[in-house]
């Protein structure tokens, strides 16, 4: 019996000892947490203030290495699309290739695209051909009236062999017509009834208008007769022109320079090379409305049959260079003529020489 009570107050003692030990325990873990809280809190504050420069400095570092990587992104884009531009205008330039030899040799759009289409053994360029070059524009060549800064006529025939452009409020950039033959220098052509110009530029008298130009350059044309009147320009080149006769007289003035300007609402380019014509035409047509070029270049024309005319014309720089002119084999009647009423700031005369010119040849193109 006293063993058993002995054992009981043993294990009622190590009990109450046991749960003294754990009262203890978790009384020091409430006591000491805020302050491990405190710690930790102190703690990562000042890891988070040592690293923050670190990160400061990288942003800039990886906004910029986004950037750099989209940049190459878009390169890339751009770079596949030019290199497949550029295939694909290979290809079209090859398929091409036989109109632009006819049109080389020297025949007009509509020959050669007569012989192209009327051909027996069709090829697949011929294919392509038919269907580019099926509508008629002045940058192939093609005849018609032309309403600036429009590349499709206004009007359109085969019967009609006239390259005529009509200037109206909207100026154009560049005007060019370079290596054609034109009035009677071919073989089967004619003038114009009731003309008397193979190449006829500037404004006209009949409703008041003039032809504004920041330049102009009428160089290396074959021509009976040229005749400047009624031209007021800032500066006048009149170089190295040989003429059966020429009367070269123009005045002195004060004329401003002058540029034809646009911005967005400017025509783009008007371009043609090549073709055979019975006459060249640029004119303002429109009463009141003048017409405006900043560059207009007739060059490499060979005229026979009429006279060339530049006439009621304003502008910043006009320069004659390089022409032949002449066709009677007569140095008194004159073929290359400037009147007084051509008026300059800037006048450059050298180079110009007289020399017995017969009637141009007449070549074997066949119309």
């Amino acid at each position: 019996m006293m063993y058993a009570v002995k054992e009981l107050l043993k294990l009622i003692w190590a009990s109450i000892a046991w749960a003294g030990k754990l009262t203890g325990k978790w009384t020091w873990k409430l006591a000491t947490a805020p302050f491990i809280l405190l710690y930790w809190f102190v703690k990562n504050l000042f890891l988070a203030v040592l690293a923050t420069p670190g990160i400061l400095w990288r942003i800039p570092i990886r906004a910029y290495r986004r950037i750099v990587r989209f940049r190459n992104w878009a390169l890339a884009k751009v770079e596949y699309l030019q290199a497949e531009s550029a295939k694909w205008k290979t290809m079209f330039s090859i398929l091409r290739s036989p109109y632009s030899m006819l049109r080389g040799l020297g025949f007009n759009p509509q020959m050669a695209a007569s012989l192209l289409i009327g051909s027996t053994a069709l090829t697949t360029g011929v294919v392509v051909n038919e269907t580019v070059f099926s509508e008629p524009s002045f940058a192939n060549g093609d005849t018609g009236i032309y309403s600036a800064p429009s590349d499709a006529p206004s009007f359109f025939s085969p019967e009609y062999n006239t390259l005529r452009v009509d200037l109206g409020t909207t100026p154009v950039k560049l005007l060019e017509i370079t290596d054609v033959s034109v009035g009677t220098a071919y073989v089967g052509s004619a003038l114009p009834s009731g003309a008397t110009t193979t190449i006829d530029v500037g404004g006209s008298g009949a409703v008041g208008t003039y032809l504004y130009v920041g330049e102009m350059e009428f160089s290396k044309n074959r021509c009976e007769t040229l005749e400047l009147s009624d031209i007021s320009v800032h500066t006048l080149n009149i170089t190295h022109n040989a003429s059966d006769g020429q009367s070269i007289a123009p005045s002195a003035g004060t004329i401003r320079n002058r540029a034809i300007l646009g911005g967005m609402g400017m025509a783009a380019d008007m371009s043609t090379k090549g073709g055979l014509y019975d006459r060249v035409w640029i004119q303002a047509p429109t009463s009141g409305v003048h017409g405006q070029i900043d560059k207009l270049t007739i060059s490499n024309l060979y005229t026979k049959g009429g006279g060339c005319v530049l006439k009621r014309i304003r502008g910043g720089t006009l320069t004659v260079t390089l022409n032949s002119i002449g066709g009677d084999s007569d140095l008194s009647t004159k073929a290359f003529q400037i009147g007084t009423d051509v008026k300059a700031s800037n006048i450059v005369n050298v180079g110009n020489y007289e020399v017995v010119m017969a009637v141009p040849a007449t070549q074997s193109i066949d119309e």
